[in-house]
């Protein structure tokens, strides 16, 4: 299968033009999987997709995680989850840690299987603000002196989901999505502070400015301050790509080899609605699900001031 890709300036990301509605089959799945390892971060514009149609294509990259917060959990459809700061009744339908949420993370680092890749489908776009940031984190550790790579190569970080709500809280007038999850009493986790890509052999930093606690076998202080160089580092604006949406955007990126954050983006008069699925680390040959399965495309939910 030939897709139309464009890389994007600055080193990694690609534009794809292709329609995933019809898009299946070996041929489908393995352009796709060696364009995201390739890119690391694919935008793939003007989607129509239902809710079946994006199970369905996150499927072309491996098995779908459906250990998500079931409070967020699209109903009927394990495996999507809800982002947005739409409040019902003064209570948020999805995902949401305040208009001011930045928060530099690898999807699922509170687990002890990291996330392989996440999709994110624009359904209701801002007018103004909440973009997504992407940091390179590849080529930001391929960029360290020698002397700090071979530091950072021995060296693991402890994750925490409860470290995360916290965080999340003190930075956000109390509010934490994870807080009162579905997956807030995980237990905290390790993981190198550079994992070995399984598919590339690239070395990338694993960070996140909310959920590590401590890198193991340094002092607190030394580790949060090594912590905050590194991301310092792979957030300085040579590796990040910055994405403006727009609706039918969907947006897939290799967990593995980048970071993200949202940006902020002012509830009360932008409206943000996106539809997100994850593809687990440990997969089986991927699928796609039961072609007999039907549903009505997602709110389509034009800019609104």
């Amino acid at each position: 299968m030939n897709l139309a890709v464009t890389p994007l300036p600055g080193g990694f990301g690609a534009r794809v033009e292709t329609d995933l509605a019809r898009t299946a089959g070996s041929a489908a799945t393995g352009a796709l999987t060696d364009a995201l390892h390739r890119y690391r971060v694919l935008i793939l514009p003007g989607q129509h997709l239902n809710h079946a149609d994006l199970l369905a294509v996150a499927s072309l990259f491996g098995e779908v995680d459906t250990a998500t917060d079931r409070r967020y959990t699209v109903p009927g459809f394990p495996g999507l989850t809800v982002v947005s700061n739409i409040h019902q009744e003064g209570t948020p339908i999805g995902i949401y840690d305040g208009d001011q949420e930045e928060e530099w993370h690898a999807d699922g680092s509170f687990k002890p299987e990291l996330t392989a890749a996440t999709l994110l489908y624009s359904v209701i776009t801002p007018g103004e603000g909440g973009e997504t940031r992407f940091a390179d984190a590849t080529r930001a550790y391929a960029d360290l002196p020698a002397d700090l790579r071979a530091r950072v190569d021995g060296l693991s970080a402890v994750h925490c989901v409860q470290h995360l709500a916290a965080r999340q809280a003190g930075a956000a007038d109390g509010r934490s999505s994870t807080q009162a999850g579905t997956l807030a009493l995980l237990p905290e986790v390790t993981h190198p502070l550079a994992s070995v890509h399984p598919a590339t052999g690239a070395r990338a930093l694993l960070l996140g400015s909310m959920v590590i606690p401590r890198i193991e076998g340094l002092p607190e202080p030394d580790g949060q301050a090594l912590l905050a160089d590194l991301l310092a580092h792979t957030t300085s604006p040579r590796y990040l790509y910055t994405h403006r949406w727009a609706q039918g955007d969907l947006v897939v990126w290799d967990n593995l080899a980048v970071l993200h954050t949202a940006s902020p983006c002012d509830s009360s008069r932008h409206p943000r609605l996106l539809v997100r699925a994850a593809v687990r680390q440990q997969t089986r040959h991927p699928c796609t699900p039961d072609g007999g399965i039907t549903d009505e495309p997602l709110a389509s939910g034009s800019n609104r001031p």
